[in-house]
């Protein structure tokens, strides 16, 4: 019996170093979507390689509008949304799409005011009349009040807003939306808006190049671009009426209270959410997947992915500004994981390598 046992041991540890070393075959996975999480699904891809090279991941930064657009038409294996679909655009679908949420991310409000130094805050008020094309220079009194002491120059505002559909235009204009009854009666909110006011630009990379351009530029775009590029962002009054910069707590605090209202299938805004220090313009982003996958060796390499993205994957997002998930939250993406099939039958593998070893050798001991 011990025999038999240990030759079971070898033959599962083999299988188990052709695993890792990539000897199985090749698999590609194509998504496309939202450039809000780019920077963070970048480095996800590239670790991953590492934990299973026979898996390559191309991902494509073309904007939630267009990740939405194919995944409805089957043309991804998966696809990337800030914005959570429409009802009318899961009706459309072929089959039944799941939104997976990745992690947590802010929005911020930057700018380009050359010479200008110190902590730029921005009012309810504010934020919705600049965008709106009402307040149309930095030294307007509905700026300077709330900004005593820094000496805001007398240059015309230049708005800078996203040109393709965008689940960051999505989550910009759903926050106006609720702090401006103006701003929901005449523009509303969506991943394209009819902009009152301003220039466009593609992709978060897109508003990012113009601002830095433009002196007098104001924009909209995700916090890990305006790090990377050096840009300056603003503090935003939250409904509790405190500035708050966009920080991984602030950005937490504002998830944290949706989590007990958060419907099943986990679409949810988050904008404006109550609490002190919550910071006011964050929102989830998405992978979005069938239910029901096509290709079995591809169905199982991608369910592998995703749960590797919000188990190890979390501890990458922090460092590029990304809000890891709350694990309350982890544990409901699990069950959506978990849920995922090939012809009726669930890709997640009910027990690893790792387990049956474990199993294996506590019978032999």
């Amino acid at each position: 019996m011990r025999s038999f046992v240990a030759t079971v041991i070898v033959a599962l540890l083999a299988m188990s170093t052709v695993s890792c070393s990539g000897g199985a075959d090749a698999i590609s996975l194509q998504g496309a979507g939202a450039t809000f999480p780019y920077p963070l699904y970048s480095k996800w891809i590239a670790e991953y390689q590492r934990v299973k090279p026979n898996v390559r991941i191309d991902y494509q930064s073309i904007g939630s509008g267009a990740g939405i657009r194919q995944i409805r038409e089957r043309t991804v294996d998966f696809g990337a949304s800030d914005a959570p679909m429409s009802d009318q655009d899961l009706q459309a679908a072929p089959g039944k799409i799941l939104h997976i949420p990745t992690v947590i991310g802010a929005v911020v409000v930057s700018y380009n005011m050359p010479g200008v130094t110190g902590e730029l805050k921005l009012s309810r008020e504010a934020i919705a009349g600049i965008f709106l094309g009402e307040i149309k220079r930095w030294n307007d009194a509905k700026l300077t009040s709330a900004n005593q002491g820094m000496q805001l120059p007398d240059i015309p505002i230049v708005v800078v807003h996203r040109t393709d559909g965008s689940g960051t235009t999505n989550i910009f204009t759903d926050y106006l939306s609720k702090i401006s009854p103006a701003w929901a009666e005449r523009v509303g909110k969506g991943t394209s808006v009819n902009w009152p006011t301003g220039i466009g630009g593609k992709g978060n990379e897109g508003v990012t190049g113009q601002i830095k351009q433009i002196p007098g530029a104001i924009g909209y775009v995700e916090l890990a671009y305006a790090e990377q590029n050096k840009l300056p962002y603003a503090s935003i009054e939250n409904r509790a009426g405190q500035f708050i910069k966009p920080t991984i707590s602030s950005t937490t605090a504002a998830a944290a209270g949706a989590l007990s209202t958060m419907p099943e299938d986990l679409r949810v805004s988050i904008v404006d959410a109550a609490g002190q220090q919550a910071y006011p313009i964050v929102g989830l982003t998405y992978l979005l997947v069938y239910q029901e996958q096509q290709d079995q060796a591809k169905g199982r390499a991608m369910v592998e992915f995703i749960w590797w993205a919000i188990h190890d994957g979390q501890k990458y997002a922090a460092d590029l500004f990304y809000a890891p998930l709350p694990p309350e939250l982890v544990s409901r993406v699990e069950d959506k994981i978990k849920s995922i099939t090939y012809q009726g039958n669930r890709l997640m593998a009910k027990r690893s390598t790792f387990d049956v070893l474990h199993s294996t050798f506590l019978l032999v001991t």
